[in-house]
């Protein structure tokens, strides 16, 4: 596992070596909204929907005075947007009352936040606060299923394991690398396999694709 580990890291630094979340946001809680808003919809489509929406509610007091309607129409594009419109005001009521309409800078109080899981919680966490933060989305799942570092489907429990092989201090990075490795090179349908440099360590390349 650790030779495992080690390429898998010398292979994601050479690959995204700055790696940035691809949601637009210029702090803490316009990131919580964009992320709330990604929620089964793509990052393209949320940043397109964002700008306009960040220049009207420029504050948590602002999102939780919202018609619920006027967000629902502002917000539609990306999907599921009665439920996300509900989730962000409620979140963004819940910041005022009980943050002083700032975002927390823990698990357990983000987590306590009216639509955060602990996917959102962790992408808040890594990269607003710079603590050590393991996200793991769609793409981190397949990934890591692929490489053999998880047999699990629960996000929790990958979470988890991938927290176990990965030296906490390079969570939040290779955690990140692992969603953009997912997102642009082993994609859900035809993955780049034969141009991908994690091939020697690729469970999937090696079973599913017949290598040697």
């Amino acid at each position: 596992m650790m030779k495992k580990l080690v390429h898998l890291i010398k292979v994601l630094d050479r690959e995204f070596p700055d790696p940035k979340v691809e949601l637009h946001s210029s702090n803490p809680l316009e990131l919580l909204i964009a992320t709330i808003l990604s929620a089964q919809c793509t990052d393209d489509r949320v940043n397109k929907v964002t700008p306009r929406l960040f220049k009207k509610y420029k504050s948590a007091k602002d999102y939780a005075k919202a018609d619920p309607a006027v967000l629902e129409r502002e917000i539609r594009s990306t999907g599921f947007y009665k439920n996300k419109a509900k989730n962000i005001i409620r979140c963004c009521q819940a910041l005022v009352d009980k943050h002083g309409g700032r975002v927390p800078q823990t698990m357990e109080e983000l987590i306590g936040l009216p639509g955060v899981w602990r996917k959102t919680a962790n992408v808040i966490l890594g990269n607003c606060f710079a603590l050590p933060a393991i996200v793991v989305d769609t793409h981190v799942r397949r990934v890591s299923q692929r490489l053999g570092l998880t047999r699990s489907e629960d996000p929790d429990e990958i979470e988890t394991e991938l927290g176990r092989c990965i030296p906490e201090k390079k969570w939040t990075r290779v955690s990140l690398q692992l969603l953009l490795h997912g997102r642009y090179v082993c994609k859900a349908k035809n993955p780049l396999c034969p141009d991908c440099d994690l091939k020697p360590i690729c469970s999937y390349f090696k079973q599913e694709r017949g290598a040697d």
